[in-house]
Parts: structure tokens; C-alpha cells; sequence
């Protein structure tokens, strides 16, 4: 098993997910399995009672477990199939450090954080890292170590001394890859090394060496700063990577290889791969970042949410967004609108922001309302609704979303009184949303309807089951508590809500489509988890052609084989999937 550890220095948020991730994309295009463990220096178990506004969305996998947002990046890269034991808190460690302690396992020995904790975390590493990563059984070659935080920092420390420790077992089959921002003051007009020759400094008084240095910058830094960055922290130029900020993401791995990456590690790490490498590595990358470079005629989409001041609390539909629209060769536009400053109270309270958020609202060509929790906002998300429902905009609706235009329906369609979720009123007259009833222990945490389930499709007139493939189910992750009441479903089909895919005990509502409409849509399921940048997820690709009026073209000539979307991974990343090119005109073209 081979290791890359990849640390982060100066500043937090300097990129080392999407560093972590390219090199990930770089060694499955070279043919090997790859897994990514995150470390969370934390004391949180897991990151399931977060605000989004603390660290971004809470990512969802199959198993249930709620998780840093970069599992998202790592499984969207990588195309693979993380599990909650690959996020790593040090609540999770000492909680299993306490438990081994209360059942003796020390032998009445003082339980220390050497080496006891530090003990656990290598252990844990070692055993994620040689889990099996495809259906067949396959032990992953090369396991991708992120540790959150920046180093120096105190919540940390144990994790650094536990891989200190770890690399001297592992000399020959570790690589510790440390991220470091090098900024560019306007006063001096050049960029400065001496933050990262400290950030070098300090991570190796702890005990480690970088072996590769990943410069991150806003503009291209010159060969002189990386020549200083290599005099003075003691390592080769062609350590020595830069990267700085790209069009798109997708870039970054192919930067990474023009300046010698792989080389590199098939060296350091003895991966025996051939080189020199062919002309087709890493084709599929190429070809997307330069479908990305090419498109030009814009789609706007209006997300109104309950977290819009930060744009990471909406990380993977905003993803999810770009890839449809990307299938659709078009250039997306996002327009974050604060679901509170549509309600009618702004109106009075700051009609500025409420005219301004009517205007992005009015002016879009797509609305999405995606999750949330609590009660602010959520009459701005019906008003959303009624929007596009009165006016035939685009609609797609996710979990909280899905809700509100059961309610808005429910209120302007039905005319029922005090209409209501009982997560917001518990005592309304109404409650056409209501609490699931299994889910409740008294805690807070990991006590939702969680991870992957099967969803039916009831009807074969619908919309999304066109867009899904014309499969008869799909599966895909869930993060709520509360559920459209069974009790008013009759009377919403009857006025034209249809309930077109539910549970596999035809008891809880899954999704929903508008009768006589472009393309109202709404799930309670978070299809965001398992959008992939060569396969978008159905019902985000279907906002985005409905939003350029395509859908229905797209529709009656065949929606290109989507079954898989939404429910199957393959551990050959993005190379098993098509050469990405954008739908065909031939496609569009109207009847």
C-alpha cells in the first residue's frame, strides 16, 4: 500500500481537497485504485450538526454517514464509493481510544495521546486504506490521506505526530505532499515565498519533510520564486509544483502533470507505471476542460436558499449544476437569491434587498430550491414555488424544497387553511408535511433518514423516469426528518400534484411533477450526491434543458442511456464513461 499525505500551511481553505483529488484522478487515469481518507481535527463525531455556515454542506454517503464536503470532491473525481469511516474526527478517535479504555483493552496502563491516540489513527488509516474499493474485491493501490486544518494548528498535533511516527514504518511507501499559499501583496507587486518557507519550517520541526511543495496562487507565479521556494526549503525544483487559480477545477490535474507529478511519485513511491506516458492520458479531463474553455451561450439559474451568503453550503448542487449544463453546452450562470428577502415582510423591512431578489427571481430561466432546516426563509422558498408554478418557470425542488411546494400547492391550489410542516408549527390545522416516525432517540446527530434508498416509480408518465432511462427504480441518498402526510396525497393528485415515485412501501412520497408544465419537479432525495462531471444527474440535467427549452426534444428523441445515472459507480473513474461530448444538435433540433 502506498500513502500520499497532503497538509495545508498558511492559510485554511488553500485548496488541499482539490489537490488531494487531482492526484487521485491523475493515478486512476494511470490504471490504479485509488481510495481518500479526510481528517477532520475536530471533536465532533461527524459533521452531521453543522451549520452550513461553519464548514459548507454536509455531504451524505450510501452508508448514511454525514461528512466533510471534500468526500464529495474525492467521490466526484475519483468516481468511487466512499464510506463514513473514511472521514476521520478526533471524536471519532477518542470516542474508540475511551471505549477500548472502559473495556480494559490497556491493561490498567495510563491512557496517553502517545501513543495510545496517535496508535489509533495510523490503525485506522491502515485498515480504510486496504479496504476493498470495487465490487470484486479489489484492495486499492495508493490510499490519499487529506488532513484538515492548517499545520501549527493545536487540534492537529496528534495527527501529525501520528504520521511522523507512521512515515518512519512507511519510509519507502509515503509521500507527504504540503499545500502552501503564496500570496502576492499589492503594495510589494511580487509574489512573496517567505509564508511558505515558514509553513516548510514549521511542519518539519514536527517531524515532517515535505516531499512534494504545491504553491497555490492567484496569478502564475514565476520560475524565480519557485527556484527560492526550493533553495530554501531544502527541495528539488521539480518538487516544487505551482498551481494557480484556473477557470476550472478540472484543469488543476492537468497542471499538475505538465509539470511532472506523476514522474515524480512513480519514483518516490515505486509505482512502476511506463513512461513516458501517451498522448491519450488523462484524454477524458482534457476533453472536459476544454468543452468547459468553449461554451459560450449562457443558462441562468436562480438558487434560492436559506445559506446563500457562502457559497460551500450549496457545494454539490451548485456541482451538479455546472455538469448538466456543461452536457448541455451551455455556460451557467448562478444567481443566489436569500429565500427570506422574497417573503412580504422584506417588503417593509428592506425593500431593497426584496425588489432585488424579485428582479433575480423574474429574470431567470431556471429556479432550484434546494434543503435546509428551520423556519427562516422557508415563505420565501413557496413564493419561489408559486413563482414558477403560476408562470411555467424551470422548477426543481430538493428535500426542504420538495416541501415548501407541497405546501404552497397545498395553500393556494387546495385553499387549505393554516397549512403547515409540524417541523415549523407543530399545532398547525394543516400539517401536510409531518415528523418521520422512526427516526427520533432524543439526539441530534445521525438521527435522520440517512444514506441510500430505493425510490419506485408509480407511473410511467413521468418526466424524470423518461430523464432516469425508463428504469422502474433508482436509488439515491436521503438527509431528512419529515415527509409529506399520506393523509392529503388523493386530493394533491386529484388537483394535478402528481406523486410519481415513492418508497418501497408505496407509503413515503419521493417526487413530484406538476401536470401541464414545462418542468416542475421536485424530491425529497438529495440527487446532488451522486452527480459525477460526466454524468450529471437526471433531474438537475432536466432543469437545465428546460430552462434553454430543449427538454422536449431531448425527450422524444431519446435521452441517451441515463439508467445508470443516480445509482451505479465503477471503480475505472471517469475513463469508463462517454468522451463527454456535449449533446448533439441533432438532439436539439426541434420536431
Amino acid at each position: 500500500m502506498k500513502y500520499i499525505l497532503v497538509t495545508g500551511g498558511v492559510i485554511s481553505g488553500v485548496g488541499k481537497g482539490v489537490i488531494a483529488s487531482s492526484f487521485g484522478a491523475i493515478l486512476k487515469s494511470c490504471g490504479l485504485h485509488v481510495t481518500s481518507i479526510k481528517i477532520d481535527p475536530y471533536l465532533n463525531i461527524d459533521a452531521g450538526t453543522f451549520s452550513p455556515y461553519e464548514h459548507g454542506e454536509v455531504y451524505v454517503l450510501d452508508d448514511g454517514g454525514e461528512v466533510d464536503l471534500d468526500l464529495g470532491n474525492y467521490e466526484r473525481f475519483l468516481d468511487v464509493v466512499l464510506h463514513k469511516d473514511n472521514n476521520i474526527t478526533t471524536g471519532k478517535i477518542y470516542e474508540k481510544v475511551i471505549r477500548k479504555e472502559r473495556k480494559g483493552d490497556y491493561l490498567g496502563k495510563t491512557v496517553q495521546i502517545v501513543p495510545h491516540t496517535t496508535n489509533a489513527i495510523t490503525e485506522w488509516v491502515e485498515e480504510i486504506a486496504n479496504r476493498p474499493v470495487t465490487d470484486d474485491g479489489k484492495i486499492p493501490d495508493v490510499c490519499i490521506v487529506e488532513l484538515g486544518g492548517t499545520i501549527g494548528d493545536m487540534e492537529g498535533m496528534p495527527f501529525v505526530e501520528a504520521f511522523r511516527r507512521f512515515k518512519r514504518v512507511q519510509k519507502d511507501n509515503f509521500c507527504c505532499a504540503h499545500v502552501s499559499y503564496v500570496p502576492t501583496p499589492k503594495a510589494a507587486g511580487e509574489a512573496k515565498s517567505k509564508p511558505t518557507q515558514a509553513s516548510v519550517r514549521e511542519l518539519r520541526g514536527l517531524g515532517l519533510s515535505p516531499d512534494l511543495i504545491i504553491c497555490r496562487s492567484d496569478k502564475p507565479i514565476g520560475d524565480e520564486v519557485k527556484e527560492k521556494i526550493s533553495h530554501f526549503c531544502d527541495v528539488e525544483p521539480d518538487q516544487v509544483i505551482k498551481i494557480h487559480d484556473l477557470p476550472s477545477i478540472y484543469e488543476v490535474p492537468l497542471l499538475m502533470v505538465d509539470q511532472g507529478v506523476m514522474h515524480y511519485l512513480n519514483d518516490r513511491l515505486e509505482l512502476n507505471i511506463p513512461l513516458p506516458l501517451p498522448d491519450s492520458f488523462m484524454s477524458v479531463w482534457k476533453n472536459l476542460a476544454h468543452r468547459v474553455d468553449l461554451l459560450r451561450d449562457p443558462v441562468e439559474i436562480a438558487l434560492v436558499g436559506k445559506y446563500t451568503k457562502l457559497e460551500d453550503a450549496y457545494k454539490s448542487v451548485i456541482k451538479s449544476l455546472e455538469y448538466a449544463s456543461i452536457k448541455a453546452g451551455r455556460k451557467l450562470t448562478l444567481k443566489f437569491i436569500d429565500a427570506a428577502s422574497l417573503e412580504e415582510q422584506a417588503k417593509t423591512s428592506d425593500p431593497v434587498a426584496y425588489h432585488a431578489a424579485w428582479k433575480k427571481l423574474c429574470s431567470s430561466d431556471g429556479v432550484i430550491v434546494p434543503g435546509g432546516f428551520g423556519s427562516r426563509g422557508v415563505n420565501g422558498k413557496m413564493e419561489a414555488c408559486r413563482w414558477c408554478r403560476e408562470h411555467n418557470i424551470p422548477f426543481l425542488g430538493i428535500c426542504l424544497g420538495f416541501q415548501t411546494a407541497v405546501m404552497e400547492f397545498s395553500k393556494n391550489v387546495l385553499h387549505l387553511d393554516d397549512v403547515n410542516s409540524t417541523e415549523f408549527a407543530p399545532d398547525c390545522k394543516n400539517p401536510v408535511v409531518i415528523d418521520m416516525p422512526e427516526h427520533n432517540n432524543g439526539d441530534m446527530g445521525g438521527t435522520m433518514r440517512l444514506g441510500k434508498r430505493e425510490t419506485r416509480f408509480v407511473t410511467e408518465k413521468s418526466v424524470l423516469r423518461q430523464l432516469y432511462g425508463n428504469v422502474e427504480s433508482i436509488e439515491e441518498r436521503h438527509r431528512h426528518r419529515y415527509e409529506v402526510n399520506p393523509k392529503y396525497v388523493s386530493d394533491l393528485e386529484a388537483a394535478g400534484l402528481k406523486f410519481v415515485g415513492r418508497d418501497v412501501d408505496n407509503i413515503r412520497m419521493e417526487i413530484i411533477e406538476l401536470e401541464n408544465h414545462d418542468y416542475f419537479v421536485a424530491t425529497q432525495f438529495h440527487p446532488e450526491y451522486l452527480s459525477r462531471p460526466m454524468a450529471p444527474s437526471p433531474p438537475f440535467l432536466g432543469l437545465i434543458l428546460a430552462s434553454v427549452k430543449k427538454l422536449k426534444s431531448y425527450l422524444a428523441k431519446g435521452s441517451r442511456s441515463c439508467s445508470s445515472l443516480g445509482s451505479v459507480h465503477s471503480d475505472k473513474g471517469l475513463d469508463h464513461l462517454t468522451n463527454g461530448n456535449s449533446l448533439d444538435s441533432s438532439v436539439f433540433s426541434e420536431s
